[in-house]
C-alpha cells in the first residue's frame, strides 16, 4: 500500500518550464506573437494596444499655423512618454534608443515652434494666435478670462493680465461673469417609459419614439415662432 504522502506524489504532475510552451515564453520575454505569426517577424501596422494605424490621429485642415500648434502638442506628449518608458527598462540596448527617441522628439517641438515664427516672418499670420475671421469676432471677448470663483486666484496668473498677444486692449478678469443668455438650463421632460422621478415642473414627458420626437419638434417651432412674435 501507498502511503498517503507517497500517493500524492505519484499523482502530482510535474510542472513545465515556460521555455515548453513557445507562445506563452515569448509573451514574457516581451515578444507580441502577432509579429510571428501574423507578420512573419516583421512590423505590424497596428499601436501598442493592437489597435490598427489609420488617418484618425493625421491633422490636416489647411491651416498651418492651428496644424503646427498640434504637431507641438503630439511632439511633447511623445516625449512624455518616452520618458516614462525609460523609466521601466534597464537594458542598455533600449536606453540607448530611447535617449535618441529623446532627442528626436525636443528637436521636432522647436522645429514646429520655429516653423510658426517662420510663418510670422513670411507673413502668413500676423501671429502666434489663429485668428481666422478675426473681424467678425467679438472684441469684447478676445482679452477677458472668466473666474467663475470670487475665492480663485485664478485671476492673478498671467493669462488673466497684462496685455493681450495680439494687441488691442490688456488682459483682464471677470471674477463674477453675468450670463450672456436668459435660457432656463432645465432638461425637457424625461420619457414617461423610463420611469423616472420626475415632479411634473416641465410639462408630460414625450415618448421616446418617432412619434414623440415629431411631437417635440412641432413644440419647439410653435415656441420660436411666438417667441419671433413676441
Amino acid at each position: 500500500m501507498f502511503r498517503h504522502d507517497q500517493h500524492l506524489q505519484f499523482q502530482a504532475k510535474p510542472e513545465k518550464p515556460v521555455a515548453a510552451n513557445p507562445v506563452l515564453a515569448a509573451v514574457i520575454g516581451g515578444m507580441n506573437p502577432q509579429h510571428a505569426i501574423v507578420g512573419g517577424g516583421g512590423p505590424l501596422p497596428r499601436d501598442s494596444q493592437g489597435v490598427p494605424w489609420n488617418a484618425g490621429y493625421i491633422v490636416a485642415s489647411g491651416n498651418l499655423l492651428a496644424d503646427f500648434r498640434s504637431n507641438v502638442a503630439a511632439e511633447a506628449q511623445s516625449r512624455l512618454q518616452t520618458s516614462r518608458v525609460m523609466g521601466m527598462t534597464d537594458d542598455p540596448g533600449v536606453k540607448e534608443m530611447l535617449r535618441f527617441n529623446l532627442a528626436r522628439d525636443t528637436y521636432h517641438q522647436q522645429q514646429w515652434l520655429l516653423g510658426i515664427e517662420q510663418l510670422i516672418a513670411d507673413g502668413y499670420v500676423e501671429h502666434g494666435i489663429e485668428n481666422s475671421n478675426g473681424d467678425q469676432e467679438n472684441a469684447d471677448h478676445n482679452h477677458t478670462f472668466w473666474s467663475f470663483g470670487t475665492d480663485s486666484r485664478a485671476c492673478e496668473g498671467r493669462w488673466a493680465q497684462g496685455p493681450s498677444l495680439i494687441g488691442g486692449p490688456d488682459l483682464d478678469c471677470l471674477a463674477e461673469p453675468v450670463a450672456l443668455t436668459d435660457d432656463t438650463p432645465l432638461p425637457p421632460p424625461p420619457d414617461p417609459k423610463l420611469f423616472v422621478t420626475y415632479d411634473g415642473s416641465q410639462g408630460p414627458g414625450k415618448p421616446g419614439n418617432a412619434a414623440g420626437a415629431h411631437q417635440q419638434g412641432l413644440t419647439n417651432v410653435v415656441k420660436k415662432v411666438k417667441d419671433a412674435l413676441e
